[in-house]
């Protein structure tokens, strides 16, 4: 199911349709209650419906039965839109038998919502690259069309201005037939009942994974909110300073073993050097390669200040223990304050092996420079 609306977002996305934001603007905010019916785009045939009622969203993914034999088919994911999760089963076709398996995941941005699909198409009406072409009433529901040409491509729209929705979407290129990419068959805004939103018992033991922020949380017993991954890019336009400590997990307290640190702030990211690190029997590391040089001399108070360094650089750390060598990661600056705090979270503080994450703190108790 997740596969069928994600390749109707990328369809959308792919051929360049631009969202309805400026219509949008001026209206009210699309509902929170409604059963919403489409045709699924492409050939194979099959109706998307989506429920929701405030927080809570199903989407419901049916396909008949084919000439060549394979079986109907029905697949639910249920989406809470406040915890950002997701539960997806298949039904059997006997509803006396619970479902054979469940899946929990994540997710962010687009989960479905029909009302996403008509903020993707209004820039390109306020351009003027959509004009008005006419009314149409499709399946009982009064809409207006635009019509025109959009980077390159075709493009056909019904909307619904009464309730901010795209009823139906094509596109086409050059040559090409028109392809359907939204089909809206039936909308009601009655709420749909609570029950629809209840987990089935297959789904009662599963658990989706943790969010970024969830694990970055049980890192360092803090928000989630008041820290950023620092191997995300871009990294910040604007400069600064940043003091790298490194910690253990879950307290957050500086490790008392030996630590080593290097820097390549030449890193090219285009044509990335080879390193070379090498470790003694006591743990020690050498570094070689590109720019890589150490600056472990530089620790003070279990800290290290590295003074505007670039948008991005290679940065090694090795907490000493025999028969564990330095690891590298690319480093994005993130610069929330004129000194902004790095920490190495490392996981397990009596066996470095097992590895750490770089964050920065941005905001919260962690964001300061400890004082000394």
């Amino acid at each position: 199911m997740l596969s069928t609306r994600m390749l109707s977002a990328r369809m959308l996305s792919t051929f360049g349709i631009l969202a309805f934001t400026s219509l949008l603007l001026a209206q009210t905010p699309p509902p929170t209650a409604y059963t919403i019916t489409s045709a699924l785009p492409g050939s194979d045939p099959g109706t998307m419906t989506v429920y929701r009622s405030g927080s809570m969203a199903l989407t419901e993914i049916n396909r008949p039965a084919k000439p060549d034999g394979t079986a109907a088919s029905r697949s639910l994911t249920l989406y809470d839109l406040k915890a950002m999760t997701s539960f997806s089963w298949n039904p059997a076709t006997d509803p006396a038998v619970t479902p054979a398996s469940c899946s929990a995941g994540t997710f962010s941005g687009d989960w479905g919502n029909p009302f996403a699909m008509t903020a993707e198409l209004s820039a390109s009406i306020a351009k003027g690259d959509l004009k008005p072409a006419g009314a149409e009433t499709l399946n009982g529901i009064a809409t207006k069309v635009y019509a025109g040409v959009t980077q390159g491509t075709s493009v056909k729209a019904w909307f619904d201005e009464k309730d901010g929705l795209v009823i139906r979407a094509t596109m086409s290129a050059a040559g090409a037939a028109p392809m359907t990419l939204v089909d809206i068959r039936k909308v009601s805004f009655t709420p749909p009942p609570v029950s629809l939103f209840a987990l089935p018992a297959g789904c009662a033991s599963v658990k989706p994974p943790l969010t970024p922020a969830q694990v970055i949380a049980a890192e360092t017993g803090d928000s989630g909110d008041n820290f950023v991954s620092a191997i995300l890019g871009p990294g910040s336009k604007n400069s600064c300073s940043i003091v790298v400590r490194v910690v253990a997990a879950k307290t957050m307290a500086a490790v008392t073993r030996r630590w080593q640190i290097a820097i390549d702030t030449t890193y090219n990211i285009d044509s990335p050097p080879a390193y070379s690190f090498g470790v003694g029997n006591d743990g020690t590391a050498t570094f070689s390669g590109g720019g890589l040089h150490e600056i472990s001399s530089q620790i003070r108070n279990d800290m290290v200040r590295i003074d505007n360094p670039p948008a991005y650089f290679n940065l090694s750390i090795n907490v000493v223990q025999p028969g564990h060598g330095a690891g590298s990661a690319l480093i994005y600056r993130q610069c929330f304050a004129p000194v902004t705090m790095l920490y190495y979270v490392l996981k397990n503080p009596n066996d470095p092996g097992e590895g750490g994450d770089f964050l920065y703190a941005k905001s919260g108790k962690y964001a300061s420079v400890p004082a000394r």
